[in-house]
């Protein structure tokens, strides 16, 4: 019976006193041409006092119905006397009427829905809020609900308030474009709107610091805003800023404990005390935690409480609110600490199962097991470092306490090791200082090495990164000897040798081990050592003046490093100027900016500007031929003078020496004597048929090629030769016994 609906729940409730006009949420409730619009957010997010002050607003026209709906009205017959008596408030002669009593399905759906529809229809726009839809689970009347939002008569508007998302038919109507709506994040207060709602709070602008810290704690959660707020309010003249802070905090736990905690079941509750742990919320560490049910009560709880955050990168992981997890964290603690740190330890076994060792460290170490933690580090580092992921490495070990770092010599390798794979050589060799201080007999760190002959492999590689020169005493005897197995660290070992050889021009025996770095790096996987090794073959060559080699070589190098995800690594720049140089020799001098500044914005994004002086001395010298090439002296010279900068920081700069010193920044790397090799196979054809009577264009037809390809072809035998015709080519290659 429609006497039997309370009054008060007719009419929008109070305006609390310190009201903050949100004028871009009202606009986008004016702006909505939608018949259904749905407010949903978690409770507390101000969507009362949102709907409250647009319903009294100039585009409700004093048009608007009004319903609060609670746990009574879940029931079909008690839900429609509320909404028809909230109709009647602003449509006295509907004529329909439903007493609680006489309600039934079929009299629903042939007399009273039908009738509200015709009633309702061509009396001009109106607009119904429900708030509160949260309580309505009645499956009759959700059912009941649902045919009537699919048949709103013209001009008929419904506003739904809730802080679950709502289930049917609201899927359909949104793929029909006939729904418009508001979630946490549009309700989220931004910082400007939490700035000015705690003013008028406070009376006074509030510090940064206050403002900060509250905005961060609330996330722009209306409830935690006003709460935290009156709570710095309530003695905004003591200074005790701190402790108001922690009472505000204090009454946020205990508003969610009502609001939140206490209306769960006892599972959900259960579930959410459990995964309090974890940073992420998704099903695999979920259901390690709280059983095979995780990923349903997830789903249930992420659509119901909403005080669970959808992560951007994925949109079936969450994490909690900031403002929930402290409840939860001071409730599960309640328990006792055995608990929590059963579930961290079930965390951290899941995370490193599935070879996620950030998230598993985390948990060993926060539930106290720091050797387990260790043990992850050192299982992982070598795959992440070869990756290329060296920063995340220095995370692993940032989330060590600094004491159990400092004290294990290999965790001490594996910290310089993380530093020289990021360019920085001279905080790798601090650690290596305290790694030869702790170690106390053959520890052995990643994949067959000791401690000593890995920290001896790691002065190497700081050897190299700053330019100085690498000597036998500096690697380690037992490092040198050879007998190392085919891993990472034979890698290193290789580059690092080889690397010295190439800046002082022995480029042979550079070559040699250059090689062997890549054999044994495709052996280990080693990506980083890979590219690296591949590059610096490729610069070996172009100095050595096998440009066909060097192009060979470049080209697997930024194969390997497109494969690995390495194109922007500072390892990869050698590359990138191989064969860049590649291309100026063959005048291809705009494919070879584009080359070059690939190497530069690598080096760019090193994070030592001063690392590897010897690369980039030469990637400074390779632009300075390239501006020479485009007649752009000013941006020569600047680059030359680059370079010289660079190599003056080298220990020996060797080769450097010879290029800067050259005459005309255009000179290109004066070849060595050219070899059969230097030649490509289509090229030593074409230069054997030079030797006879045959015109290029016969030459072409005996060969079935075009006449194009064998005058690009004469023009690099010309080039690698150093000759200028056709006899000088063919005199010049039987002088260096190419022919």
């Amino acid at each position: 019976m429609t006497s039997s609906v309370p009054t008060f729940k007719l009419h929008p409730p109070a305006q609390p006193p310190h009201l903050l006009t949100r004028p871009r949420l009202l606009r986008r409730l004016d702006a909505a041409t939608e018949p259904v619009v749905v407010v949903s957010a978690p409770a507390g997010a101000g969507k009362t006092v949102l709907l409250t002050e647009w319903s009294r607003g100039p585009a409700a026209r004093q048009e608007c119905a009004w319903l609060s709906l609670d746990a009574y009205d879940n029931a079909p017959g008690r839900l429609w006397a509320g909404i028809l008596r909230a109709l009647h408030q602003v449509r006295p002669k509907l004529p329909a009427r439903l007493d609680s009593d006489e309600w039934a399905l079929d009299a629903w759906l042939e007399e009273i829905l039908p009738s509200l529809v015709t009633g309702l229809n061509g009396e001009g726009p109106l607009t119904l809020i429900l708030d509160g839809l949260e309580c309505i689970s009645d499956a009759d009347a959700v059912r009941s609900l649902a045919d009537f939002l699919t048949r709103l008569p013209q001009g008929f508007r419904i506003i739904l308030s809730t802080r679950h998302i709502p289930g049917r038919p609201l899927p359909t109507l949104r793929a029909q474009g006939l729904i418009a709506e508001l979630d946490q994040h549009d309700l989220a207060f931004t910082p400007e709107e939490a700035q000015a709602l705690l003013t008028g709070l406070l009376g006074s602008a509030p510090t940064a610091d206050a403002s900060s810290t509250v905005y961060e704690a609330t996330e722009g959660w209306a409830a935690g805003l006003c709460i935290m707020g009156r709570s710095l309010a309530r003695s905004a003249n003591e200074a005790d800023t701190e402790g108001n802070l922690a009472r505000g905090r204090q009454a946020v736990t205990e508003y969610l404990a009502a609001e939140v905690l206490d209306r769960l079941t006892t599972e959900q509750r259960e579930f959410l005390l459990r995964t309090s742990v974890l940073d992420e919320l998704s099903a695999g560490p979920c259901q390690a935690l709280a059983g095979d049910r995780a990923g349903i009560l997830l789903r249930g709880l992420a659509r119901t409480v909403q005080l669970l955050v959808p992560v951007a990168a994925d949109p079936s992981a969450y994490r909690h609110h900031r403002a929930l997890s402290p409840l939860l964290s001071d409730v599960l603690e309640s328990e006792g600490p055995a608990t929590v740190v059963s579930l961290h330890e079930a965390a951290a076994q899941w995370y490193s199962r599935q070879g996620e060792t950030t998230a598993a460290v985390r948990h060993w170490v926060l539930g106290g097991d720091e050797s387990a933690a260790v043990a992850s580090v050192l299982d992982g580092w070598e795959e992440a470092i070869s990756a290329g992921r060296s920063a995340e490495v220095s995370h692993w070990l940032d989330l060590l306490p600094p004491r159990t770092v400092a004290a294990d010599a290999r965790l001490c390798v594996v910290a310089a090791m993380a530093a020289l794979s990021g360019g920085a050589p001279e905080t790798a060799r601090r650690w290596l200082d305290v790694a030869q201080l702790r170690q106390t007999g053959l520890e052995m760190v990643g994949e067959g090495s000791t401690v000593s002959d890995a920290a001896a492999v790691a002065e190497a590689v700081a050897c190299y990164l700053k330019g100085e020169i690498l000597t036998a005493d500096r690697l380690g005897e037992s490092a040198v000897a050879g007998t190392m197995p085919l891993t990472s660290w034979r890698a290193l070992v290789c580059t690092a040798r080889g690397t010295a050889l190439l800046w002082t021009r022995r480029y042979e025996e550079a070559e040699a081990l250059l090689g062997e770095a890549t054999r044994d790096a495709h052996a280990a996987g080693h990506g980083l050592v890979l590219v690296r090794a591949l590059g610096l073959r490729a610069v070996c060559a172009l100095l050595a003046g096998r440009h066909e080699q060097a192009r060979i070589q470049s080209d697997e190098a930024l194969g390997a490093a497109a494969t690995a995800g390495l194109g922007g690594h500072f390892v990869a720049v050698s590359a990138y100027i191989g064969r860049a140089g590649v291309l100026l020799e063959e005048g291809e001098i705009e494919e070879a900016a584009q080359v070059l500044a690939g190497a530069e914005a690598a080096l760019v994004g090193s994070p030592q500007t001063g690392s590897e002086p010897h690369v980039r001395a030469l990637c400074h010298f390779t632009r300075a031929r390239l501006e020479s090439a485009r007649h752009n002296a000013d941006a020569a010279r600047e680059a030359r003078e680059a370079a010289e900068r660079a190599a003056a920081r080298c220990e020996s700069p060797g080769v450097l020496t010879d290029l800067l010193g050259r005459t005309g920044e255009g000179t290109a790397v004066t070849p060595a004597i050219p070899s059969f090799q230097d030649l490509s196979l289509g090229e030593r054809r074409v230069l054997r048929a030079l030797c006879g009577p045959l015109t290029l264009r016969e030459i072409a037809s005996e060969l079935y090629v075009s006449h194009n390809t064998v005058k690009t072809q004469v023009r690099a035998i010309f080039r690698k030769l150093d000759a200028h015709d056709r006899s000088g080519a063919v005199a010049r290659a039987r002088e260096c016994g190419v022919l």
